[in-house]
């Protein structure tokens, strides 16, 4: 793990591979190496990747619970410049997606290409109005429970049937470190509306959802498509939320060919 300090904030990441940046941000739990591990390990021979812990996760220092997905983009913004990474390629999961279409508004010409993965645009950009509400209610409860309590609830609805039970815990005991102000910080972020940051996105788009997300269903994921001028939409059978981690062949081939692409 390596670190650097960005505006008061203690932000940690790992960074492997050689080859084109590709910035990997992870979704409102979790960390960025456990989400990330499939793709940290797969495209490491193609990619020079670097996955963070968002500040209010992992191993990074809490932001103000009011940071806004404005100061996430601009502390993402300053991560990028700060490490020398010369126009990434940036892969957001869920509040990652919603954070790197932020970014794209907040920062245009720093992203060479976008990969949205279980995104939304912002809840309240996405989601029916009393499941927006309803998401930062419970996220807000949730951060003043215990780990159990906390795991319990959330992680049956990041994985579909079927995914092996060591997968599972694994990314649930990522999911037990959560920091309550953290928490709170990005759950007020990922509950705004980024609908107007869709025709602001002049980068090309690949978009990847499962096809058993109930987090992220595909009527989201037609939402960005159709808003994203340059985007392709891939659909994984029979994957839910972190869908990177159980379809994770399938996802790095889909990841590989679309960064390669020269068209």
């Amino acid at each position: 793990m390596e670190s650097v300090e960005l505006g008061g904030l203690h932000v940690e990441y790992e960074r492997v591979g050689t080859g084109p940046p590709l910035v990997l941000v992870h979704g409102y739990v979790g960390d960025g190496q456990t989400t990330w591990r499939p793709q940290l390990e797969g495209l490491r021979d193609s990619f020079t990747l670097v996955a963070w812990d968002a500040p209010g996760a992992g191993r990074s220092s809490d932001p103000p619970e009011r940071y806004g997905m404005a100061g996430y983009a601009d502390c993402l913004s300053d991560f990028i410049v700060e490490l020398g990474l010369d126009r990434p390629h940036v892969a957001g999961l869920s509040f990652g997606g919603a954070l790197a279409l932020e970014l794209c508004r907040r920062h245009p010409g720093l992203v060479r290409r976008l990969v949205l993965v279980s995104a939304y645009a912002g809840w309240r950009g996405s989601l029916p109005e009393d499941i927006a509400e309803q998401r930062l209610r419970q996220a807000l409860t949730l951060a003043d429970l215990s780990a159990d309590e906390f795991e319990a609830t959330l992680l049956p609805t990041m994985f579909s049937t079927g995914t092996p039970q060591a997968t599972i815990d694994a990314f649930g005991a990522s999911m037990r470190a959560f920091h309550p102000v953290g928490f709170r910080a990005m759950a007020y972020a990922c509950a705004e509306d980024l609908r107007d940051t869709l025709p602001q996105v002049a980068v090309p788009t690949l978009l990847v959802y499962g096809d058993n997300d109930t987090r992220a269903p595909l009527s989201v994921a037609e939402q960005l498509h159709t808003g994203i001028a340059d985007s392709r939409l891939m659909v994984l059978p029979g994957a839910g939320h972190i869908c990177n981690i159980e379809a994770a062949g399938q996802f790095n081939n889909a990841v590989r060919r679309f960064l390669s692409d020269r068209t």
